[in-house]
């Protein structure tokens, strides 16, 4: 494989033969010739045998034809050089008269380098054109197909309608990605009454092109983005055009980026970030200069927009970050560098790339919470004060009895983030569960169920009776709670919780509020004393079971579907505090207590911003997979495993199947391989001091530091969800993908370099770099040609069916397309 290295490292151990006095000693190692120039120089050069003179001469020679190896770790540059093998004799020894006499004939030497640049200029715009071009077009084609609902659509789609009503909802990820397809919706005319209930559900009259239109536009400048970042990692052009051809051809970032989805979007910023940082870098040599601050500045901004859209966004953010400290260490490294020009580098980076990031991040959620000012679906997941401050909500400028009085109805509400409220319903504990009694739960929704009547324990009077004075709950009391749509009370036993070991059930029992022992709770206020009243959404409270002195909680945990996927209520018999045995109550309604107004309660900005982020938290951790869904595992996706249906089940259906172009990422895979292998081998012949060719050392300077930039990226953005506990899916992977079709385009070009440099022939050393960068390119097109229905659509048979024009295409068993 790597045919250049392993002679490379065999020649560079042998000892220098000895040299005569007056004698020209043989330079055995391959000349790299300049058209236009004397080789002697170069090869004295190499040689180690220049005088100050003839090494500053060699030297103008070597930076005319720009081909010194950047200290850096930069690509070559400039035109390729003809390597041959020959002697070096002396100076003296090889007339320069033909050298001399051609450049004396050339008409301006100056004139043609400018117009040579100036062309070369043009070329990789008019490349670049061609490649944004080719990207959109792969991406808005057929983009109107399907006009119906498919997959993720129903919750993205919804949540860009709620922004244009301006309804409260709650999603787990930050709303960045949302608010921008809610905004371009809105701008293309979409007016937000779409229910986008289901999969598969029609469009019909309503404007949805908007919002596909959008995600299309971001997922088509991943290409860009890509070519110019391997461009300038790289500086190969064969590098940047493989690595576009890659990602191009990919019909699973083909199909991400049709539809109304966060991905393209996470992605756009993730790659925005990538390219910046790489651009930042390479005004290294220029600090603080325009160009500089812009790259520097474009970073930030990108990195709050990553975060801004998923939680995902912190691995780029990770990878910024590592890159920042690097730079940081060897400019404090650098002794030519005052303290002061460091600290005014350490300034710049946290101002642009922590400063800058958080205020926009903030400043999203600010828009978010101002926009977003309508009682909604996602009340329930937030506190009761969080909910004061929605217009439509029972507590916005609602009023309400201050102290809890018997005979109140009432809800009751965790003071866990995303736990919900005390609940019950007439369906049973099934046989087996504990006592086969009525079920209790919590849950996250305003609802009748969650309704309760406080009552005292040792009677069943009616305390609304206006003949009995109005008598407070206070501080120790032993109460009793009778559901209000059901008549049982709230009641625990010694029976096994139904998730929670040893944890005791909680349910609903007796008739018309008669019951036992078991229903008798004694209410405490955290961290005051007996006798005092209780307020309403401001006391803490927890109720104690007076039998078996456990105190009724949540765990948490989401119920099977025999308890409608609500959360567990159990009575734990550890006494210690946690958030998810405390309580307070929201709804109070007494008709016999004067009320006062709730204003007073609604939070500051950093209070809810800090409280969605919490309930964002948990509501991801407990993402967990329902029965039978379809979930994948991180052990799969580079090896494209399974794919996942976007659209359609049946022959008869417009068919959707999200998996990548397997020619692409098996080629991915193989190249991660051997870029470990061969990165280790330069990496080893370097640290023993091999004294390596100018043009090797510096393609193993793009290898090792261009490579190992998108191959830090690719690790960052795939390992973290070995360690995930929440439900994953396929398209998880897509934003590591990315970074290892980037390394693909630099190895493969930087390997073909190696390979064709090892040729004596100049002629099929191109030959070589040549037929092997169109070969990928061509394999990958027409990869493509063969499963664009997979992204664009198939009708018919299923390819299952021998008669399937998919049927040959189906290379793995676990392709269900």
């Amino acid at each position: 494989m790597l045919c250049a290295t392993g002679r490379l490292l065999a020649a560079t151990t042998l000892p220098a033969p000895p040299r005569g006095r007056g004698s020209a000693p043989r330079c055995r190692r391959r000349e790299l010739h300049f058209p236009g120039h004397s080789e002697q120089p170069f090869c004295d050069f190499l040689a180690g045998r220049l005088t100050r003179p003839s090494v500053l001469r060699a030297r103008r020679v070597i930076l005319r034809r720009g081909r010194m190896p950047p200290a850096t770790g930069g690509g070559l540059t400039g035109s390729e050089l003809r390597a041959r093998r020959g002697r070096c004799g002396p100076q003296t020894a090889r007339p320069a008269s033909r050298d001399v006499a051609a450049e004396a004939a050339a008409p301006s030497p100056k004139r043609s380098a400018v117009s040579s640049q100036r062309l070369e200029a043009a070329g990789r715009w008019a490349l670049l054109a061609l490649v944004t071009l080719l990207s959109f077009a792969t991406r808005f084609h057929r983009l109107e197909e399907p006009r119906h609902i498919c997959w993720d659509e129903t919750h993205f789609g919804k949540m860009g309608s709620y922004y244009i009503n301006r309804t409260f909802f709650f999603d787990v990820h930050p709303p960045l990605g949302k608010m921008l397809i809610g905004l371009a919706g809105y701008l293309s005319g979409y007016d937000g009454t779409f229910l986008f209930q289901k999969p598969g559900d029609k469009y019909e009259h309503h404007s949805y092109m908007g919002m596909r239109g959008f995600c299309a536009f971001l997922g088509s400048w991943l290409i860009p983005f890509a070519y110019l970042t391997v461009l300038d990692l790289s500086k190969s052009l064969p590098a940047a055009l493989l690595t576009a051809a890659l990602l191009t051809f990919d019909t699973g970032c083909l199909t991400l980026s049709q539809y109304i989805l966060l991905d393209p979007i996470l992605m756009f910023f993730i790659m925005a970030a990538m390219l910046s940082m790489v651009k930042y870098n390479s005004c290294a040599d220029r600090p603080f200069s325009a160009p500089w601050w812009f790259w520097l500045t474009l970073t930030g901004i990108s990195l709050a927009g990553a975060l801004g859209v998923k939680f995902v966004g912190l691995f780029i953010i990770l990878q910024v970050g590592l890159n920042t400290i690097s730079d940081l260490w060897h400019l404090l490294g650098d002794l030519s560098l005052s303290l002061v020009t460091v600290g005014k580098h350490l300034t710049a980076r946290i101002l642009c790339l922590i400063v800058l990031p958080l205020a926009l991040y903030m400043a999203t959620f600010a828009i978010h919470f101002m926009v977003l000012n309508k009682s909604g679906p996602g009340d329930g997941f937030f506190s009761s004060a969080f909910q004061s401050r929605l217009s439509g909500n029972n507590l916005h400028n609602a009023s309400v009895p201050e102290h809890l009085a018997y005979g109140s109805v009432i809800t009751v509400k965790n003071f866990r983030m995303a736990i919900g409220y005390l609940h019950s319903h007439r369906h049973l504990y099934p046989e087996g569960i504990g006592a086969r009694q009525q079920q209790v739960t919590t849950y996250l929704h305003k609802d009748y169920n969650n309704l309760w009547i406080i009552k005292k324990h040792n009677t069943n009077s009616d305390p609304l009776d206006p003949s009995f004075p109005v008598e407070f709950v206070r501080h120790g009391d032993i109460i009793r709670l009778e559901h209000k749509e059901t008549s049982r009370n709230l009641h625990s036993h010694y029976h096994e919780a139904p998730l929670t070991r040893k944890h005791y059930q909680v349910t609903g029992y007796g008739i018309n509020g008669t019951g036992d022992s078991n229903d008798f709770w004694r209410i405490e206020v955290v961290n005051r004393k007996f006798g005092n009243r209780i307020k309403v959404l401001r006391s803490r409270i927890r109720f104690i079971h007076l039998v078996t002195g456990c105190v009724l909680g949540s765990s948490g945990k989401v119920l099977p579907r025999w308890g409608w996927e609500q959360l567990e209520v159990t009575c734990t018999p550890y006494l210690k505090e946690t958030l998810n045995s405390i309580w307070n109550v929201e709804d109070h309604i007494n008709p016999k207590l004067p009320n006062i107004s709730l204003d007073v309660l609604q939070p500051s900005f950093p209070e809810i911003l800090l409280e969605s982020h919490m309930v964002m938290i948990r509501g991801n951790n407990g993402l967990k997979p329902k029965d039978n869904e379809f979930t994948s595992k991180p052990w799969h996706w580079p090896i494209n495993y399974q794919g996942l249906r976007f659209s359609g089940i049946n022959d008869t259906d417009f068919r959707v199947y999200l998996l990548g172009n397997p020619v692409v990422w098996w080629l991915n895979l193989l190249s991660i391989a051997l870029y470990l292998l061969s990165g280790s081998v330069l990496a080893i012949a370097m640290q023993r001091g091999a004294q390596l060719p100018a043009e090797v050392e510096g393609l193993s300077q793009v290898l090792l530091r261009g490579g190992g930039q998108v191959l830090l990226g690719w690790m960052l953005h795939y390992f973290p969800f070995f360690l995930m506990g929440r439900i994953l899916y396929f398209h998880h992977y897509f934003p590591a993908m990315l970074f290892s079709s980037m390394l693909t385009g630099i190895l493969w070009d930087t390997l073909l370099r190696l390979c064709a440099w090892s040729v004596a022939s100049s002629r099929l050393a191109r030959s070589i770099h040549v037929v092997g960068v169109l070969s990928l390119l061509l394999g990958t097109a027409y990869s493509f040609y063969l499963f664009h229905p997979l992204a664009y659509g198939m009708v018919g048979p299923l390819a299952q069916d021998p008669q399937s024009p998919m049927a040959g295409l189906r290379w793995l068993e676990s392709w269900d397309f």
